[in-house]
């Protein structure tokens, strides 16, 4: 009897495609992941700007700013350009926007 084997060109670009899946996979899960955690710093952010006193608001506006931009420049990277429902969401103030030099409308 004989066996039949498939062509090793052949087992070979299937075995690079799962490993090219894999890796498309795993990077997928650390965007998501990375984009979680920076959404998550920006709602703590807000949340320091919001119970500032007059004292603490500059040096918070600017951290808060300064974690809205970041997460911003991350979603644009991963081709989400559209952030008005992520500053709705959030409550993202005018004044953190207007910090970073964004138009809102």
């Amino acid at each position: 009897m004989m066996s039949v084997r498939p062509l090793l060109s052949l087992s070979r670009a299937s075995s690079a495609r799962a490993g090219f899946a894999a890796i498309e996979t795993e990077i997928r899960s650390e965007t998501v992941s990375t984009l979680g955690s920076m959404g998550r710093s920006v709602e703590l952010a807000l949340a320091d700007l919001a119970a500032a006193n007059e004292e603490e608001r500059p040096a918070l506006l600017k951290a808060a700013a300064d974690e809205v931009w970041a997460y911003f420049v991350q979603r644009e990277m991963c081709g989400m350009t559209d952030n008005s429902s992520v500053i709705a969401e959030m409550g993202i103030p005018q004044c953190v926007l207007n910090r970073i030099g964004m138009v809102t409308h």
